[in-house]
């Protein structure tokens, strides 16, 4: 077994605290990390305990990921954590502070996970705003200018870094132009190349050193057929064109964009060049089945995961009370 598990996978919980029979598969499959829910949250004590447990059961510091965007998806909430607003809400009223409000934001919500033994962030969220972006994601985003996103997840990225977190930057290589919520259907993006590689590629490109990023299960009918996920043509694009070089997630395998078996989804999204398969929902036969399809890690991901978790913390180390009083005068 290689230091970062053997098995291509993250992988969520049923509950509050761990089951025997789930801990038992992990310690037998080793998937790379794990990803909580709020299902999984309750107190910070319990919320400590399960991750403490996490470890313990695969024997290794092993990366344990959440969605803590603020807003609607938000995992650990009031009483015991900060509510936020949603990302879109809280940079306009940032106005031009926003790049700088949301680097502190993102330091005050990494101290809060690393309290619980949480250890990555689901963020920065980089597709580009456009018209006819649904409602599900049009508020986890950031703004319409391209530019302006990529300054913003930059120093969403870099707060997050700078407090020992590991960002996730999503949905490559763009989920801005998606009219339908993944969740429930396959959303077509009909732009032409030239379009978005003009815009919604320009924030990712500038994300390329990130070192951990997730896919969108979207068509895009200027390059391939295939969602982005299990099309090999895509992952090219966001490795050679985008240049992203870090480990590659792919969305929740389980989300109802995919079609096939959960054993077939996992396959083809690592046959097109996905480095780790997340499966969310914490269903142990689901996940024994993903575990199969995703294998070990493969000699080049290996590569990107000794790199991604080698990420030191950088930045000067503020108490809290001076983040807060500097936000506080940045917000309008």
């Amino acid at each position: 077994m290689t230091p970062y598990g053997q098995t291509a996978a993250i992988f969520g919980c049923e509950g509050a605290t761990l089951g025997r029979a789930e801990a038992s598969f992990f310690a037998e499959s080793q998937p790379f990390g794990f990803i909580l829910f709020a299902r999984n949250v309750e107190t910070p004590k319990q919320l400590k305990q399960l991750t403490t447990s996490l470890r313990d059961c695969v024997g290794r510091d092993v990366p344990i990921f959440v969605d803590q965007e603020g807003g609607r998806v938000q995992r650990l909430r009031a009483p015991h954590w900060r509510e936020w607003p949603a990302p879109l809400d809280f940079v306009q009223s940032a106005g031009p502070n926003a790049a700088r409000a949301m680097a502190l934001r993102y330091r005050l919500i990494a101290r809060e996970l690393l309290d619980v033994g949480i250890t990555g962030n689901c963020a920065p969220t980089a597709d580009v705003i456009i018209p006819t972006t649904h409602p599900f994601l049009r508020n986890r985003c950031y703004s319409s200018d391209p530019k302006m996103v990529a300054e913003i997840s930059l120093a969403v990225a870099r707060g997050l870094m700078a407090e020992g977190v590991w960002p996730v930057v999503k949905h490559l290589p763009g989920h801005g132009r998606s009219e339908n919520d993944t969740h429930h259907d396959l959303p077509k993006v009909t732009a032409e190349a030239e379009t978005l590689q003009d815009s919604d590629f320009v924030p990712f490109k500038a994300l390329a050193e990130l070192p951990f990023a997730m896919t969108a299960h979207i068509v895009f009918s200027a390059f391939d057929s295939r969602p982005a996920t299990q099309s090999p043509t895509m992952i090219r694009i966001i490795r050679e064109e985008i240049g992203f070089k870090g480990l590659l997630l792919t969305d929740d395998l389980n989300m109802k964009a995919l079609t096939g078996t959960l054993y077939d989804r996992t396959a083809l999204s690592m046959a097109a060049g996905c480095d780790l398969a997340l499966h969310c929902n914490g269903d142990l036969a689901e996940m024994q089945s993903v575990a199969k399809a995703a294998g070990s890690l493969r000699s080049d991901s290996l590569c990107k995961a000794t790199k991604a978790l080698s990420m030191a913390p950088t930045g000067d180390q503020l108490d809290t009370d001076a983040l807060d009083a500097e936000l506080k005068s940045l917000l309008i």
